[in-house]
């Protein structure tokens, strides 16, 4: 199979796993905002990014190597897995130590409201992400789209079941998630027969370090894109309160839709980037990608600002509509996240962790800082600007870094004036109303943006056509 088809037969499977069970999910907002109040929305966002923290610091971040090293097939896979389940467990022990002593000493008093289903949170998210990277390390790509699949099929009944009939609110969509992390994690033990991975003797102590040579940079990584990507809340609810914090990450389930086609894409990258990066023509090719890869993050960014506030009008019940207005930087951070997470796969193929996570610290700092300031000063609508030049700046610096080892070809004119339009197009939102002026101005900003990646567009429409048979 051709590295293209190889590209395109991953990102099918991962599209068949994630994109029509998200965007089931994603209809079922109407739901959430209804049932819930902005106040719990709110909580349970603020506790699920608190795991999201946490997990790659008690882990080690081991995750990162579970995918990695088994695409080397002069690592022993059964010691692979084995280290990542031991580091599993030693997570799972700090999780529980830290929910007890919370408890004894009232450090965060929300942790303590929820205790347990805090502590299952963590643990069945942990779980979940080594078992989907070794999964996908192990070029296991159609049975983590089944096991996509599965999550999202019981989050969505249970949550149903929870919310409407039993009536159990907050602690119903908590349930509802874990249970269905837990389902997935199940089915991957299980299709990939994971008994047989487990390693009962001594590990591996040489592999254990490589492993933790490759993953503990990536612990530094994590936190930045955590800083990046959540931090906000925290300073949201310091400066604005728990009600606006729900508000304002309610507004994330329309960039969600952009991050679906993000997710599936960088998950088959990885894998491609591997096994592409020693090849003669790779700067041809890594160089082609990129541009595909950024005329598609565009132009579907560019569609969804023009339509944020019909979304939002179906979607957003009562005093979650006003989230509409922090989706176009929002929209547009997702662009700029999911580029720089295209050159994080180059990093990942050549085992530079350490350049990936500089950057990313880098951003990470400046997003804290703006984001004080601009809440402090613009209220909520600032941390997802904020968020969208901290993300450009990651996108820049890597970049600059990737020189080293590949000479990736990017037409900045090209792209800074799409990008120059997205920001745009974000701004007429907050001029106009929805009249026929809006839509004609914004329609004309897209065709603009279109034109500029015509080359990119005709091939991926070839592609399409030709794989089809018309």
């Amino acid at each position: 199979m051709g590295r293209i088809g190889y590209l395109a037969k991953n990102t099918g499977y991962l599209a068949i796993g994630q994109f029509g069970t998200k965007l089931l999910s994603f209809f079922l907002v109407p739901l959430y905002t209804y049932v819930l109040t902005t106040e719990e929305y709110g909580t349970y966002d603020l506790l699920n990014t608190t795991t999201s923290l946490l997990i790659p610091i008690l882990s080690l971040n081991i995750c990162d190597a579970s995918l990695r090293f088994p695409l080397n097939l002069n690592y022993d896979r059964k010691d692979i897995f084995s280290i990542s389940l031991y580091h599993l467990i030693v997570c799972t022990v700090w999780g529980a130590i830290i929910v007890l002593s919370n408890h004894i000493f009232k450090i965060v008093n929300i942790i303590n409201d929820y205790p347990w289903l805090f502590f299952l949170m963590l643990v069945a998210s942990a779980t979940n992400g080594i078992l989907n990277y070794f999964t996908r390390g192990i070029d296991k790509i159609k049975e983590v789209a089944i096991s996509g699949v599965i999550c999202s099929v019981i989050i969505i009944l249970l949550n149903l079941l929870f919310l409407l009939p039993l009536h159990m609110g907050l602690i119903g969509y908590f349930l509802a998630n874990i249970l269905g992390f837990t389902g997935q994690s199940i089915y991957l033990f299980i299709t990939i027969k994971g008994w047989k991975y487990i390693k009962f003797s001594k590990l591996d102590k040489k592999l254990h370090q490589e492993m933790l040579a490759y993953s503990k940079p990536m612990i530094l990584n994590n936190i930045s894109w955590w800083i990046n990507g959540v931090s906000n809340r925290y300073v949201i609810v310091w400066l604005c309160g728990v009600a606006a914090n729900g508000i304002f990450s309610v507004s994330y389930k329309i960039p969600s839709i952009l991050m679906i086609f993000q997710n599936i894409f960088t998950q088959a990258w990885t894998l491609s980037a591997v096994q592409e990066f020693d090849n003669k023509d790779k700067n041809a090719f890594f160089s082609k990608m990129y541009a595909l890869y950024n005329a598609g993050m565009t132009i579907i960014c560019s569609i969804l600002i023009i339509i944020s506030r019909l979304i939002a009008s179906i979607l957003y019940a009562k005093d979650f509509y006003n989230a509409w207005q922090y989706v176009p930087f929002l929209l547009i951070a997702t662009v700029f996240g999911s580029l720089s997470g295209y050159v994080g796969g180059i990093f990942a193929a050549v085992k530079n962790t350490k350049a990936f996570a500089t950057t990313s610290v880098i951003g990470a700092v400046v997003n804290l800082l703006v984001t004080l300031l601009l809440v402090w000063k613009i209220d909520v609508i600032g941390a997802a600007i904020a968020a969208f030049l901290s993300y450009a700046l990651i996108w820049f610096l890597r970049l600059r870094s990737i020189k080293q080892y590949l000479d990736l070809q990017v037409s900045f004119p090209r792209d800074c004036l799409g990008y120059a339009i997205l920001v745009i197009q974000a701004i007429l939102l907050f001029i106009f109303e929805e009249t026929a002026m809006f839509y004609t101005i914004e329609t004309a900003m897209f065709f603009l943006l279109f034109f500029t990646h015509r080359p990119q567009v005709k091939l991926i429409y070839n592609k399409i056509t030709n794989r089809i048979g018309l």
